[in-house]
């Protein structure tokens, strides 16, 4: 197909009833891939991230060096495979998961795998960006090593946490796309199944459209949140 005949009153009239019949749906698979994959990745990447940090020898609470090494080598090695192909490698897991390996549940648990280790170095430099001092002055007053990660780590990193998080929403949401092309839901499998593959260029554009939105969106709250939870801020 002529890529100069994508866009024609006929093609721009056929992409915008998609938008109003296929987008609704798409759009709720993809935030609900999303947000549920971001939601399981940050229960098990938080605590963690929290590991990485406490667990190191000059930590609060150190772990065994081996066990700190595997820890920070299975985190390297899940953020060194490309999503598309880990997508691909992990579909006996997602089936015995989900009993399936396409659709928009089955696309959750590539996802989760892809964004913890993510989640989990986001909150390492999250809380490593915590005023040593404060953490010092908390233990000279005899406060326990979880007390220091609940009561004081946690609470002082709480807008770069918002902030890291709402950077693993938007890359998550752009993994989800990826996942169009291995038989995934939401605005990549509208894309690619409609708008790539059968030459309607003007779907295509229209997804990638909404997706920058989207992403907009959300970033645009999640750096508000950061700031009015800053305290720094608030004492300005």
């Amino acid at each position: 197909m002529n890529f100069a005949n994508a866009f024609t009153p006929e093609r721009l009239q056929e992409a915008w009833e998609c938008f109003l019949n296929e987008f609704p749906l798409a759009i709720w698979e993809t935030l609900y891939s999303t947000l549920l994959a971001t939601l399981f990745a940050v229960v098990i990447g938080l605590p963690l991230g929290v590991l990485l940090v406490t667990g190191e020898q000059k930590g609060i609470r150190p772990l065994p060096r081996p066990l700190m090494s595997f820890l920070n080598v299975l985190i390297n090695l899940l953020r060194s495979v490309p999503f598309i192909i880990l997508m691909v490698m992990i579909i006996p897991l997602t089936r015995v998961i989900v009993g399936t390996s396409v659709g928009t549940m089955a696309s959750v648990i590539p996802l989760t795998v892809a964004a913890f280790p993510f989640i989990a170095r986001l909150v390492e430099s999250s809380l490593r960006e915590v005023n040593p001092n404060i953490i010092e002055a908390a233990q000279s007053m005899g406060a326990g090593s979880w007390q220091i990660v609940f009561h004081v780590m946690l609470p002082e990193s709480v807008p770069s946490l918002i902030t890291n998080i709402t950077l693993a929403i938007t890359t998550i949401m752009g993994y989800t796309a990826m996942s169009g092309a291995v038989g995934g839901g939401g605005l990549g499998k509208l894309a690619l199944s409609y708008g790539y593959q059968r030459y309607r260029f003007a779907i295509l554009y229209l997804a990638v459209i909404v997706l920058v939105i989207i992403t907009q969106i959300i970033q645009s709250f999640g750096t508000w949140l950061a700031r009015k939870c800053d305290r720094r801020l608030k004492e300005k």
